[in-house]
């Protein structure tokens, strides 16, 4: 079975030292609450409330004969959405698609389109983004459960006056919506303009989504096999079933986060793949670890302020700047390795210029070769300061693994909710910021707030140098 494996050698104790180590009692002191934590979320599931774990399971026909529809009739496929109607996508078609597809002609990229994600509502970058792709060979693809995040919603109203502008009746067809099935102004708006759309799961929330048709519409349409991304989920899934902590990828991986947070003081977290394909699941992990796990208050309503702080960095690219600080700097952080361990092309160093000394042991080998001894380099230079990590090992980069990841991530969370004693599926820290847009901006029904915000705005005045 083409697994995907969690090294946890470099967190233990015999490794890193006792002060920042973790021992084989001190894990499986929580077995009794990961029991009490899977029979929660189960309950969850089968009240209906958390969805993300019927994902592996949906029916794909209506997303594949879309994305079979759409093959070969446009260049660009440009996604508008935010968050978790972003990363995941991002993530995934990093991982599997060609690191250089908007340079590729069509015949080259089999006829799928070019996939551009615009995530950002910077004017700037938006402005140049409309201007070199043209909107009569684009298709645009809306993202937003409530169908009112004011981001996506700013993207799709300047683009949809672009394409009425451009192709007048025609813009319909430029559009498909993926968004809440029922409620919503973008679920209107499709129902009224007869527009192309998928459904966002009611219980699935929007970083949970990629394995819904958030990101499988996307990521089928640009050419990923979503069947083989869903059967490499459902395999976590599965091996997640065994009753012993030990033996569930998923809750371990949580376990020795929060046992290294909790117990050792690591309070920040650096997910580090060895592989710039791999380099946007860091980005997916810091939006699952941050905004279910940042919490203010627990369950009970107690005043908290939880969470570990998720960092990225890339190797080796990053051993040339951040790893510094992780070797010889504050004893606060857990590395994540993402590690590959078989590439897909296998890049050999010619022996050109081996006379010198200084290029001559490079002759011969390969860049894997280098790159597996610079991941080794890294762990050996923790190990020696007494820096704890965790390696996870993909066979290889394909479908069923990068599934099997976003899947135990995201299993992971969840259960990290339940250790922390917050809930994960929340996020008001989050709302708060989005209550301030739309207050600010004039949106109806927020007077009252928009009033409070400029009295409090008002009370120190503004010190600027």
């Amino acid at each position: 079975m083409n697994d995907i494996s969690l090294d946890y050698t470099g967190l233990m104790e015999d490794v890193v030292g006792e002060k920042h180590g973790l021992t084989v009692k001190l894990i499986e002191s929580l077995s009794g609450r990961a029991e009490k934590i899977h029979k929660n979320l189960i309950e969850l599931k089968e009240k209906g409330e958390i969805g993300f774990y019927d994902l592996p399971k949906i029916d794909t026909r209506d997303i594949k004969r879309f994305a079979a529809k759409i093959r070969g009739k446009y260049e660009n496929l440009i996604i508008l959405g935010i968050g978790g109607s972003a990363l995941g996508t991002t993530a995934v078609q990093t991982a599997l698609g060609h690191s250089f597809s908007h340079l590729l002609k069509k015949q080259k990229r089999n006829g799928y389109p070019r996939l551009f994600v615009a995530d950002n509502i910077d004017p700037d970058v938006f402005d140049e983004l409309l201007r070199v792709t043209e909107p009569k060979k684009s298709l645009y693809c809306v993202i937003s459960k409530s169908g009112s995040t004011a981001e996506t919603m700013a993207q799709f109203l300047i683009v949809q006056r672009m394409l009425e502008q451009k192709l007048k009746g025609k813009w319909k067809k430029r559009i498909v919506v993926i968004t809440d099935g029922e409620k919503g102004p973008l679920r209107s708006i499709a129902r009224e303009h007869g527009l192309a759309s998928f459904e966002v799961p009611k219980n699935v929330g929007g970083r949970f989504s990629v394995l819904s048709a958030v990101g499988l519409v996307p990521l089928a349409c640009a050419g990923v096999d979503i069947d083989a991304l869903l059967a490499g989920a459902a395999r976590m899934d599965e091996r997640c079933g065994a009753a012993d902590l030990m033996q569930k990828p998923a809750y371990l991986f949580s376990a020795l986060c929060y046992l290294a947070d909790t117990k050792k003081a690591k309070s920040s977290i650096v997910m580090m793949p060895y592989s710039s394909k791999l380099y946007g699941i860091a980005d997916f992990f810091r939006q699952l670890w941050a905004e279910s796990l940042g919490k203010r208050f627990d369950k009970t309503g107690k005043e908290v302020h939880t969470g570990q702080t998720p960092i990225k960095a890339l190797g080796v690219t990053d051993q040339h700047s951040q790893v510094q600080l992780y070797v010889e700097g504050p004893f606060d952080k857990l590395l994540v390795f993402l590690e590959v361990e078989r590439f897909g092309k296998r890049v050999d160093i010619p022996d050109t210029f081996s006379d010198r000394p200084e290029l001559a042991y490079l002759a011969g080998s390969s860049l894997n070769e280098l790159m597996k001894v610079e991941n080794d380099g890294t762990r050996y230079a923790l190990a020696t300061h007494n820096r704890p990590y965790i390696s996870i090992k993909l066979p290889e980069i394909s479908a069923h693994t990068v599934g099997q990841l976003i899947y135990m991530l995201e299993l992971a969370t969840a259960f990290a909710g339940g250790l922390y004693q917050v809930n994960p599926f929340d996020q008001p820290g989050v709302e708060f910021g989005k209550n301030y847009t739309y207050a600010m901006m004039g949106r109806e029904g927020y007077d009252d707030l928009r009033a409070e915000i400029r009295k409090r705005s008002g009370i120190s005045g503004q010190k600027v140098l």
